[in-house]
């Protein structure tokens, strides 16, 4: 299927734009010729999340009707298919991918600097000259210094880079935070035809994972802007404190829901940087809250970005602590159902039914069980990547190979993201209604993760030796009278669903 205009209406050239880069800066000027390519291949390769799947397409199919005949749009089963039917030179900015930058070679089109990060590839270089590690601290003061973010003169706002230490609230007691949800789209008629496809693509045996619901995303740079202006209105002031807190009733609690369009280009992110510095400027919020935010984007996401670039092609496959166990099927297939613990059920089960819960469950609920378990970390990368509506290779390389499973040994983080069930219990609501008991690593009502830490350790002893974060617990190993019945307890509950 074809629909575009004579690009010889117009002399710029043709931009390319992937399905990541949907905003308006990723064009030079408003009336720009655009070619939008749907590969159908990309979803027979892989099973990917039906919600992913459903976003991606809406949001792609919604940028072409936006741009009416500017736009090319080209459905078909491969993008070299695609190309063939192309009688033009192209450009594209930078993609997210190594495939995607092998593509654009081979095909001889002209490709120009990323968009979509606050930060260039030559200033990440320019940084990490010399250094002998690449400290996600140290870049992101280097940043705000750069792009004069939150800083009074020479000195950061407050007196202090990171205010990180007052965002660690347990969630409220009472079990929800007083903050008005996050503005949902309404799906339309594109919508409509997305789910269409996608059901007859199913019935074709294109594969999912994952549930069918409502979108829950925005797929328009203008449903994006209203999310951006609405959080940092309604909810910017209270996302610092319980950044870090899960409640079992409550998924999205003051985060911004602003991951998944920021990652398919619908929003600058220096955009959001400057509301939320706005923000606490004019007395609107605290500094915690905007501080916190904006380190996810300028520190966080565009650290993030250059490392998938910097630490090279064979990072995704580096295993440091040879974990080698495959991943189970009850975990692949989001089998939410099977699993007694409050904790993994329920952020499965986020998994399945609206392919997003926030940072923390990912990282300490997600990535935690999958590190104590040694399974394979390019494979739960992989799982992330497909089953995430904001996850994409860049975004999930150094997350989940380097900073959840710790395979690189210490290359981005200072200690593994490891934590037993007193973590989980003081961070959430999960722990009273669980049939495991947080204090207990040993019996039948023992929490699978406060005994999969001390298995994890044990496991890994020479390998983290030497670790400094790590030596008093490490030391505390032989002080455990029931470390091999752990050791074994564990052993056997292998693959299982705990």
């Amino acid at each position: 299927m074809i629909t575009g205009r004579d690009p010889s209406d117009n002399g710029d050239m043709r931009r390319w734009l992937f399905a990541d880069q949907l905003g308006p800066h990723f064009l030079d000027e408003p009336d720009q010729p655009v070619l939008l390519i749907e590969s159908k291949a990309v979803f027979r390769r892989r099973a990917f999340h039906r919600q992913k799947a459903h976003l991606v397409l809406s949001a792609l199919r919604h940028r072409a009707a936006e741009l009416g005949d500017q736009a090319l749009h080209l459905r078909t089963e491969t993008y070299r298919e695609a190309l063939a039917q192309v009688r033009e030179p192209l450009d594209a900015c930078h993609p997210t991918s190594r495939a995607a930058r092998g593509l654009l070679r081979s095909a001889g089109v002209t490709v120009h600097e990323p968009r979509g990060f606050v930060t260039s590839p030559g200033q990440f270089t320019a940084w990490a000259q010399g250094r002998r590690s690449l400290r996600l601290e140290d870049f992101y003061r280097h940043v705000r210094v750069l792009h004069d973010v939150l800083m009074d003169g020479g000195a950061p706002a407050g007196g202090r880079w990171n205010l990180d230490a007052d965002n660690r609230e347990p969630p409220p007691a009472d079990g929800r935070l007083d903050v008005p949800p996050p503005p949902m789209p309404v799906e339309d008629d594109i919508d409509a035809q997305v789910r269409a496809d996608l059901d007859r693509w199913q019935d074709e045996g294109v594969v999912f994972t994952g549930r069918d619901g409502p979108r829950l995303f925005p797929a328009t740079h203008a449903e994006a802007a209203a999310r951006l202006r609405h959080f940092v209105t309604h909810r910017l002031a209270a996302f610092g404190p319980y950044e870090d807190a899960m409640l079992a009733g409550d998924p999205w609690l003051a985060h911004s829901m602003l991951s998944a369009p920021l990652n398919l280009g619908l929003l600058d992110p220096i955009d959001a940087v400057h509301r939320a510095e706005a923000a606490y400027r004019a007395g609107h919020v605290p500094l915690a809250g905007a501080e916190g935010f904006i380190r996810q984007l300028i520190g966080w996401r565009d650290y993030i970005w250059h490392l998938y670039w910097h630490l090279g092609a064979r990072y995704p496959h580096t295993n440091r602590l040879a974990a080698r166990r495959p991943l189970p099927r009850w975990f692949a297939d989001l089998d939410a159902d099977a699993v007694q613990a409050h904790c993994l059920s329920d952020v499965l089960a986020g998994v399945r039914d609206r392919g997003w819960v926030h940072h923390i469950p990912r990282l300490m609920v997600l990535g935690n069980y999958a590190l104590q378990r040694g399974w394979r970390p390019a494979a739960l990368a992989d799982w992330f990547h497909r089953n995430f509506v904001d996850g994409y290779e860049w975004v999930m390389t150094a997350n989940v190979v380097g900073m959840s499973q710790y395979a690189d040994a210490g290359a981005i983080t200072t200690k593994p993201y490891a934590a037993g069930g007193a973590y989980l219990n003081r961070m959430s609501d999960y722990c009273g209604s669980c049939p495991y008991d947080p204090r207990r690593r040993l019996g039948d009502d023992a929490c699978p993760y406060t005994a999969g830490y001390w298995a994890f350790l044990h496991r890994n002893r020479q390998r983290l030796h030497g670790n400094v974060r790590l030596a008093q617990p490490l030391r505390q190993l032989d002080r455990l009278a029931d470390l091999d019945a752990v050791v074994e307890q564990e052993r056997h509950r292998g693959s299982r669903a705990p």
